[in-house]
């Protein structure tokens, strides 16, 4: 692609980015739709966020997508904020409008569409969702919409937990999420569970722990999802198969957030075999990169 005066600049702010595989997922986009647009990484130093909003919308950029940790440290620097990332109480993904960029939540829909992908039900389940974090309120609001029977909100901190479920069942209107601590988890319910890993132990390169240990905790899961996506198989995962549940990781939820923030920037919509010709091509950069 010829970079010329109308090409449009899109990009990602985080601390770090230095790894980052949005790139290959928009750029791909990008080359595949012909449109003369190009994304790039930008590492913005800690108390910089505001200016590096102002300073891409002063020079015109059509987007960011936004990663840790400035995904809630950005709202009080835009012009009008989703109704749904409202909620969540963070953003990911920004969009030029007249006024300033508006800001969105494209992880949730993403975890969403990457588990429709997969056959994966949420409406009527039963879930063990690990961890407080940003990434598990978000998992908590997507399954309190898609209405889940249960929801057992398992951290280390039992009052995060507490403080996280009161928020979600406030905000869903329901009274589904249930909070525990972590090492409460031999009381939950002998049946099975889809269970959602949303907390950082795993994450390369510290690959030979999950979040809990017990073999036993896993014989619950019929089907175990970490947002984690490298490893491609982390221990959580491991644990999983080994007791007979299906596993799967985080990388398809990268893919389709990432789809829905170049869907609002450039107000179309991509195929789904769009999107898995990108997926593979993310499956081949991770194994290269392995």
């Amino acid at each position: 692609m010829e970079i010329n005066g109308y090409t449009r600049t899109c990009g990602l702010m985080g601390n770090p980015v230095e790894h980052t595989m949005s790139p290959l997922i928009h750029n791909t986009l990008a080359k595949k739709l012909c449109h003369n647009l190009v994304y790039i990484p930008f590492h913005v130093e800690q108390g910089k966020e505001a200016d590096a909003v102002k300073g891409a919308f002063a020079l015109n950029f059509l987007g960011l997508n936004v990663t840790v940790p400035y995904k809630s440290k950005v709202m009080g620097s835009l012009s009008e904020i989703d109704e749904l990332a409202e909620k969540i109480g963070a953003v990911n993904t920004l969009v030029r409008t007249p006024n300033g960029f508006k800001g969105y939540n494209t992880d949730m829909l993403g975890l969403y569409r990457a588990m429709c992908s997969e056959g994966i039900q949420i409406e009527g389940e039963d879930v063990i969702l690990l961890g407080a974090g940003g990434a598990a309120r978000a998992v908590a609001f997507l399954c309190a919409s898609k209405n889940a029977a249960r929801v057992y909100l398992l951290n280390r901190s039992k009052d995060k937990a507490e403080a996280v479920a009161k928020e979600v069942n406030e905000k869903s209107g329901r009274d589904c999420i249930y909070p525990m601590a972590l090492d409460d988890y031999r009381s939950l319910p002998d049946k099975k569970f889809l269970a959602v890993q949303a907390t950082s132990v795993g994450l390369y390169p510290d690959v030979d722990r999950a979040v809990i240990e017990d073999e036993e905790f896993y014989r619950k899961i019929h089907t175990g999802y970490d947002l984690i996506y490298r490893p491609c198989e982390t221990k959580f995962m491991a644990l999983t198969k080994k007791q007979r549940g299906s596993a799967f990781h985080g990388l398809k939820m990268l893919l389709y957030q990432g789809i829905i923030a170049y869907e609002l920037w450039n107000k179309l919509s991509v195929s789904e075999e769009m999107a898995l010709e990108v997926y593979c091509m993310l499956q081949e950069k991770m194994e290269i990169n392995v």
